[in-house]
């Protein structure tokens, strides 16, 4: 059994976006050079996310919408959390949209469903992020 670690490393300009990250999934899964096995992509921030879905725009503004209504980013004073950082809303959304995917490497492929693509979420960007992506098989 063969074992591939990379890092991604990201600095989103804005507070919250979503990166679709499957090309560097990909490439990392062809550099590894592993044909069967499973592939766990997950942010190193407590305040990021990675999920799987589809790769649309109307979706994405859904899901902004959503997430801001169960934790909306305003009155930082709602939070107990907040105080030397006003990010308590970006660890109330990255809990919800969780933190790492694991997907069956198959033929050399990540065996998604129809489209299915990889996701970083942001929700306390302008500063440096890192995603691993850690892959196992043969």
């Amino acid at each position: 059994m063969k074992s591939y670690r990379k890092e991604l490393e990201f600095n989103i300009p804005q507070r919250r976006q979503f990166m679709n990250i499957t090309p560097h999934v990909r490439l990392a899964l062809a550099e590894s050079g592993i044909k069967e096995g499973l592939l766990l992509c997950n942010a190193m921030n407590i305040t990021a996310s990675v999920f799987i879905n589809d790769d649309e725009s109307g979706l994405h503004a859904d899901m902004e919408k959503w997430l801001e209504k169960l934790a909306p980013e305003k009155p930082h004073s709602q939070y107990a959390h907040n105080g030397f950082e006003d990010n308590a809303d970006a660890h109330l959304k990255r809990s919800v949209m969780g933190r790492e995917v694991v997907v069956a490497v198959t033929e050399g492929k990540l065996d998604f469903g129809t489209w299915e693509q990889i996701f970083y979420g942001e929700f306390d960007g302008k500063r440096q992020k890192r995603v691993l992506i850690k892959i196992i098989g043969e």
